[in-house]
């Protein structure tokens, strides 16, 4: 049962670091409308205003050398989980 719970735990928490991770890295949104070029109309926006989007954001948040301890704590807390189910 310890097994179990330690395995379903480092599952959780390596989800959590994850989240918290990428939440940490930046804001998620910007309090300032963004400016346009004079020449470019402004968009119609369903909702005007600051947008949770970033400004520019790419992938990066997604790679292995910035998400490493939350994929190994996933991992060790799977490879609990099924050798569990396998015994």
């Amino acid at each position: 049962m310890a097994v179990i719970l330690i395995g379903a735990l480092l599952t959780v928490a390596g989800i959590v670091y994850m989240a918290l991770a990428v939440l940490s890295r930046g804001r998620l949104s910007d309090p300032a409308p963004f400016p346009s070029p004079p020449d470019r109309p402004t968009p119609n926006l369903a909702t005007p205003g600051p947008t949770l989007e970033p400004r520019r954001r790419g992938l990066g948040f997604l790679s292995l050398s910035q998400n490493w301890p939350g994929l190994l704590m996933m991992g060790i807390g799977v490879i609990l989980l099924l050798s569990v189910v396998v015994l």
